[in-house]
């Protein structure tokens, strides 16, 4: 059951476009909350607005936030989308938006004239967090390409949420959003993963693509039970529609729970068994027994025998990151008390240039 309680808006903390940090005054205490302005309308201060406790009530620490489920508007209209694809359907909170495929839509055309990826480099990660070093090491390497970045649907569903996303677009290293599924908030908005993809290529023209979940990833502790087993499904959409699947694996020596050492089990399970057609996987260039154990591990679960793994060095990738000054971490972990985690990510997008350069006829040397 949904934890549900009112307060008065005290003060604006911060304000972005679809996001706004609130102070309200709740049962005599003032704390903080999260409006989504694409959901719930403007908030202002001395409004009324009832709120979803539930993570606080079960102590599950949403970064301290309660979340805003509605604005008691002191006569302002919210704005209403020309869209009619709904979101969050069948939901107290289902809202219409302008997706891309739809009719209204000025992208309709280009949408119904696709006919393939073309080998587009479409780079797949299981967490949000790896986003970051992917970004910023194509963009180190090469200034004009343009990446896309499309979120899924399986972890957080706000791209709002994301303050690493407004960082990079911010930075220049991500050139647009596209938010697939219930997930909304993008740039453009997608009716699922497919149309996600044809949107990157046809509407935004983008050079390479990366496809992650937002925050928020699930776990259970069982071999399918985790959101980034999407990984291998989406691995299959983009071979499907004609693209190049980059796959990152999730690799961490920091990480204390036994399934999550080396290659994590999700990494494993996502490729191993989802996956049902060939993606480059990246590995990242490090210590001679650390990379044994990384391939190692990747062969008893047949990833080595489905997919071309390509082992790269990647530690301009950690360059890149200190050189836009992005401090991202995974699990709570920084880049230096994780290095393998983010130096896999990076891995990929290098591999994802090397495509491109490839492709374009450049000499590529051998890593």
């Amino acid at each position: 059951m949904i934890g549900i309680s009112t307060g008065y808006v005290k003060k604006i903390i911060k304000k972005k476009k679809d996001l706004t940090e609130i102070l309200v005054e709740v049962e005599e205490k003032e704390e903080k909350a999260l409006n989504f302005n694409q959901l719930t309308g403007e908030v202002a201060a001395g409004d009324l607005v009832i709120l979803n406790t539930t993570a606080f009530d079960l102590g599950l620490g949403t970064g301290g936030y309660h979340l805003v489920m509605g604005v008691l508007f002191k006569g302002r209209t919210p704005k209403r989308s020309s869209g009619h694809i709904i979101k969050l359907r069948y939901t107290p909170y289902q809202f219409p938006v302008l997706a891309v495929e739809e009719e209204a839509s000025k992208d309709r055309e280009k949408i119904e004239r696709f006919k393939g990826l073309e080998k587009m480099p479409v780079i797949v990660g299981t967490l949000h967090s790896q986003l970051a070093p992917a970004a910023a090491v194509i963009k180190k390497l090469s200034k004009s390409l343009k990446i896309a970045y499309l979120m899924t649907d399986k972890a957080s569903l706000p791209l709002a949420l994301s303050s690493l996303v407004d960082e990079l677009k911010s930075k220049g290293l991500i050139f647009a959003t596209i938010t697939s599924g219930q997930a909304f908030g993008g740039d453009y908005e997608a009716v699922n993963i497919y149309t996600g993809l044809i949107c990157a290529k046809l509407v935004v023209r983008a050079d390479v693509t990366i496809v992650t979940q937002g925050l928020g990833s699930v776990g259970t502790g069982t071999k399918y039970g985790f959101s980034g087993i999407e990984q291998g499904e989406i691995i299959n959409a983009v071979s499907i529609l004609g693209g190049s699947p980059i796959a990152i694996p999730r690799v961490s020596f920091a990480d204390k729970r036994e399934r999550h050492q080396g290659v994590s089990e999700h990494t494993l399970v996502a490729l191993g068994e989802v996956a049902l057609l060939p993606a480059l996987v990246s590995v990242p260039e490090v210590e001679e027994e650390k990379l044994g154990r990384i391939l190692s591990q990747l062969g008893s679960r047949g990833v080595r025998e489905k997919h071309l793994i390509r082992v790269i060095k990647a530690d301009i990738a950690l360059d890149a990151l200190k050189e836009e000054g992005i401090e991202v971490t995974t699990m709570g972990r920084k880049v230096e008390e994780d290095r393998e985690f983010f130096l896999s990510a990076g891995a990929a997008g290098i591999l994802a240039v090397e495509l491109l350069r490839g492709r374009r006829g450049e000499v590529i040397g051998e890593r």
